[in-house]
Formats: structure tokens, C-alpha cells, sequence
């Protein structure tokens, strides 16, 4: 192995990196990758180079680095469930080179002060790009805008605003989110849910919530939230994004407002694209979402427009919780579900098996456009000479059972315990640094090994 050298995180990366026998984007014949200072030096079959650290792809698929846009980290307030180390962790192992930590935290990450702990704590840990999401107001209360332009300019240099967990349900607060926004050149990310149809609902409004006496959540409250704010972005001449699209109603005005040259963007989860609501049925609370599992039809209309690029891109929305938030009363149970190690696996059951997505255009939803989205320039680049080195490499003929305590994660809550799901991350390199290999983190700052349950 060649000598170390630190990268930007502070951490010691090897030198030089061969990966011998990938297949980029799953196209062509096999070739050989060669990396140094973090960059892509050379692609050609059969290169020789001794002094390297060698992966052996064996004709794997190599793409560029997975980029979510909507992660949950806990960190600061809820360590107990989550911290920005097992999440890195949890990351890295799913093919993860950058995330986005949501605002919800505790407290909430509505100045720099909580912005610029989170980026920090995230180049501590080294696994993957942490980029923190601002809250867009005052402790996601939706009255006061916060100090978006002090979290813009920070060591953090915020890029991305939500008070995802809440809407933004103020019109007039919106609409100057909107702007100011735009004069700062980031990006309002919102949660679509008008708050006074959703009151005490916990399910999709259908006839599953009606059979099993759960109180039911309207299409209309997701759609409503959407329509406005295309409308409102349009004014503004701002940008958009819809965080976790679950209806097929959210879908067409989606599209209806890229037709109309509006600049909107939309996300849609994994568990959206696999799960419905029949899952209810047991009223497992591992189950309940924000928003809710929909019905089968809107999973298909989802999985169509991400195919087509009317829904831009695939983010988790990973979401832990603690065994006593999830273990209870579904009425009470807090909503969300863990989802970074299991990503690419829904991606490929529900979009490459059924041939609506090929391996280029995995990397498309995956990588390029929510780094692109967001502006990242580091990350989502092509797989060529002299682009930095943020790559995943994954065995497409690989299947796994997925198990919650062999996750990295601290929290178990997992909806696809004991399924077998097909793909596997086999490596994960940030800036040219190996971070995840066959299934075990590579080199953590402080020492972590996933395992968590």
C-alpha cells in the first residue's frame, strides 16, 4: 500500500487507489480505475500499478456517489436514536459520499451556531459529506423567518432551507422564504402538508384507514401545499422543491408546473416507491410515515414519473426512532423509517428489474440530479479522468436479508426486516478514500463499527 497523505477532513487517505474489472454505469466492457489526491488519473483495461491500494471489481457496476438530499441525523438533541458518526456510518455502507441533515433538531437548527456544529461534526467523522439544512423559521414554528442569510454564510454555508416535519402553511412567510431565498441563491425545500386536513390523521385516507379505524390523511392536504407554492415560486421567480411527493395528484401538478417553465423540483423516498398501505394491516407502527404509505396506484404513478424525470430524484427521508417511539399505540407512535443502507436495493427491485431505470439512469436519480439540484461540485460528476473521486461500485447480482442489528444505525426501525432485496454496496470512496468495503467501515475517525438494533 502507498504512503498517507490527509485529505480536507483531516483524515489519512491511501494515495493511490486501483479498482480493477468495474463497469461504469453498467455499460461496456470491463476496465481498470485508476486513483490518486483524491481524483480519476486514468481509465483503461489492464493497467498495472503496484504501488495501490487494489479493489477487485470483477465486473461490478461503478457509479458516482450517492447524494441525499433528505437525511435525519439527530444530532444535536436526539443522540439517543441517531448521531451524525452512525448515520455517516449508515451512509457510507449504502454508497452515500453526501448528505443533507435536516433541521429538526434539538435545538432546532435554525441558526449557525447549530449549522455550522453540524458540518464540523461531519468532517470529524469523515465517512461522507454532512451538509446541514437550515430551518426556514424560528424553531419550524412557522411564524418568524430565521436567520437564513447568517446560515448561508457560515462555516457551513447552508444551501438548502426546510422545516421538514412541518409545512410551511403561511402563504405570506412562504412567499418571502421565497424570495429571500432567491437573493441568496439557495434553495426552499418544502414538506407539503396542509396542517388543518391532517389534524389527528395517521394514515392515508382510503378504504385500508377506514376498515382499521385510523384516522385518515387526504391526498388534497399533499397536493393543496404543492399547487401553492408552484404558484408562489412562480411569483418569486424562486426555486422549489417538494420533499417525499407520495400521490399521484402531487405527480401531475408537478409536471403541470415544469410545462409552465415554474423551476420546481420533487424527491420521492424509496419506501413511497415499494410500500402501500396495505402494510397497515397489522397496525405495526414501524409502518407509519409522514407522509403516509399511499395506495398502489399512487406508487406506480411515482415510480413512473421518476422514470420519465418529472420527479427529479430518489432521497431517503431516513428517519430513526427510538424502540418506545415505535413500540406503541400506532395513534401515538412517532412516523418515520430508517432508510440509507436499503436504498439502492428498492431502487432496484422497483425501478431497474421492471426495466424503468437502467444503471445510468440510477446514477441519474441518485446522484446527478439532487447534487445538481443542490449545486454540489464535487459530487454527482461523471465517472472520468480528472473528476474527483466520489464513487460507489456495486454488485448488481448480489442479494442481502436485511436484519435492523446489522445496520449501522443506532434505531431499529426498519420496514423491510427479514427481506431479501437484490444489489449490494461493496465499496464506497469519498475524495478517492475508501470509507465502506464489503459490508464494514473503513478507517472511522473515532473508531465506530456499525451495529446498532
Amino acid at each position: 500500500m502507498s504512503g498517507q497523505r490527509p485529505d480536507e477532513t483531516g483524515m489519512t487517505s491511501s494515495a493511490t487507489v486501483l479498482i480493477k474489472g468495474a463497469r461504469p454505469y453498467g455499460e461496456g466492457e470491463p476496465v481498470d480505475v485508476l486513483i490518486s489526491d483524491g481524483q480519476i488519473r486514468e481509465i483503461a483495461t489492464s493497467l498495472g500499478v503496484v504501488d495501490a491500494e487494489i479493489v477487485e471489481a470483477n465486473g461490478q457496476i461503478l457509479l458516482p456517489g450517492f447524494v441525499d438530499l433528505h437525511t435525519h441525523l439527530r444530532e444535536p438533541g436526539r443522540e439517543d436514536t441517531e448521531t451524525i458518526e452512525s448515520g455517516s456510518a449508515a451512509a457510507a455502507l449504502g454508497g452515500y459520499t453526501a448528505v443533507f441533515a435536516m433541521a429538526n433538531t434539538n435545538p432546532v437548527a435554525d441558526s449557525h451556531v447549530v449549522t455550522d456544529h453540524v458540518w464540523r461534526r461531519g468532517r470529524e467523522v469523515g465517512l461522507v459529506d454532512v451538509y446541514p439544512v437550515g430551518a426556514v423559521t424560528v424553531g419550524l414554528e412557522g411564524k418568524q423567518l430565521a436567520e437564513m442569510g447568517t446560515m448561508a454564510a457560515g462555516v457551513g454555508a447552508v444551501r438548502m432551507f426546510s422545516d421538514d416535519g412541518h409545512c410551511v402553511y403561511d402563504p405570506l412567510i412562504m412567499r418571502r422564504a421565497l424570495e429571500y431565498a432567491n437573493s441568496l441563491g439557495v434553495l426552499i425545500a418544502q414538506h407539503a402538508e396542509e396542517p388543518r386536513l391532517t389534524v389527528g390523521a395517521v394514515a392515508h385516507e382510503g378504504p385500508t384507514a377506514a376498515r382499521l379505524g385510523l384516522a385518515g390523511w387526504p391526498r388534497a392536504a399533499e397536493e393543496s401545499i404543492v399547487a401553492r407554492d408552484a404558484l408562489l415560486a412562480r411569483d418569486a421567480g424562486a426555486r422549489v422543491h417538494i420533499c417525499h411527493a407520495s400521490t399521484a395528484g402531487t405527480v401531475e401538478l408537478v409536471r403541470w408546473a415544469k410545462s409552465q417553465g415554474i423551476s420546481i423540483t420533487a424527491e420521492v423516498t424509496p419506501h413511497h416507491l415499494l410500500l402501500d398501505d396495505s402494510r397497515l394491516e397489522t397496525y405495526d407502527a414501524v409502518n407509519k410515515v409522514n407522509p403516509p404509505l399511499r395506495e398502489p396506484s399512487d406508487a406506480a404513478a411515482l415510480r413512473q414519473a421518476l422514470a420519465d424525470g418529472v420527479v427529479d430524484c430518489v432521497a431517503t427521508d431516513h428517519a430513526p426512532h427510538a424502540e418506545q417511539d415505535k413500540c406503541c399505540e400506532f395513534a401515538v407512535a412517532r412516523p418515520g423509517m430508517l432508510g440509507l443502507q436499503t436504498a439502492l436495493s428498492i431502487v432496484v427491485e422497483t425501478m431497474v428489474r421492471p426495466g424503468l431505470l437502467d444503471w445510468r439512469g440510477v446514477a441519474r436519480v441518485m446522484s446527478e440530479r439532487p447534487a445538481d439540484i443542490v449545486g454540489l461540485d464535487e459530487h454527482g460528476r461523471p465517472i472520468s479522468v480528472g473528476e474527483p473521486a466520489n464513487l460507489v461500485l456495486v454488485d448488481p447480482d448480489a442479494t442481502w436479508t436485511v436484519h435492523a442489528g446489522e445496520l449501522a444505525s443506532i434505531s431499529a426501525n426498519t420496514p423491510y426486516e427479514a427481506m431479501t432485496l437484490p444489489g449490494r454496496v461493496t465499496a464506497t470512496l469519498l475524495r478517492g478514500r475508501i470509507t465502506a468495503r464489503d459490508g464494514e467501515i473503513v478507517a472511522p475517525v473515532s473508531g465506530y463499527r456499525p451495529g446498532g438494533g
